[in-house]
């Protein structure tokens, strides 16, 4: 049975996290402050977290930071704020997803299932990508065996979910996906997406693997259906 850390310092809050996670099928631990949910998710005891951005002691944006330092565990990010820095400033960090308060339980619950459902499916991915061949495009070489990307001779550091975005591409490379498709497809999320989020990795994808950000050659726009990257 999955694990799963809820950082949070409302205790109302987090107990109604804890009882629908339980009640469909998942288990369920709460860090009520910063460096308790440290060092509760890198202890290797977890599958997945959710994660406060208002925390006492060290805030979420900080604890999502040293976390992705250090493990790959899935994050949610959980917050009041509604401005889009802040949700692009989570997910640059390297959370896999966001939700903002006031959220729907069910929401909540189904999101952390497609968290948990997308981890399984890199694991099961990384096992078949063991025989796999570097995938190269216009001078961006993807190797799915060892994770490593290389932009016209120089290593890029990306985030899991910027991986799994731009292997994704690479792998379908002439076919056109809308944000919903390519939310569902990487993310695993039907009909929970947030159009933000995608554009959001494919901007920091840009920034670290175009010559030009600002004129993209690589992963281009097809204006009204989506992103692609030509063959």
């Amino acid at each position: 049975m999955s694990c799963i850390l809820i950082v949070e310092d409302d205790e109302d809050i987090a107990e109604l996290e804890r009882d629908y996670l339980e009640a469909n099928g998942l288990e369920a631990e709460i860090a009520s402050d910063g460096p308790t949910g440290l060092s509760k998710a890198l202890s290797g005891s977890f599958d997945a977290m959710i994660l406060d951005v208002m925390l006492p002691g060290m805030n979420g944006f900080d604890v999502c930071r040293k976390v992705r330092e250090k493990s790959v565990l899935p994050m949610l990010l959980v917050t009041a704020r509604t401005e889009d820095i802040d949700q692009i400033r989570g997910l640059g960090l390297g959370a896999d997803g966001y939700v903002v308060k006031p959220f729907s339980p069910s929401v909540l619950v189904a999101r952390v299932k497609a968290l948990l459902a997308t981890a399984a499916r890199r694991g099961a991915d990384t096992e078949a990508a063991e025989t796999s061949s570097p995938i190269e495009a216009d001078g961006v070489t993807i190797d799915p065996d060892s994770h490593e990307v290389n932009a016209r001779g120089k290593d890029v550091e990306l985030t899991n979910r910027e991986y799994e975005l731009l292997l994704f591409l690479m792998k379908h490379r002439g076919t056109v996906f809308s944000r919903d498709a390519l939310y569902e497809r990487v993310w695993g999320e039907e009909a929970l997406g947030d159009g933000a989020t995608v554009t959001v990795h494919i901007q920091r994808l840009r920034e670290k693997i175009e010559p030009d950000p600002s004129n993209p050659k690589i992963i281009q726009t097809v204006r009204g259906a989506g992103y692609i990257i030509r063959r």
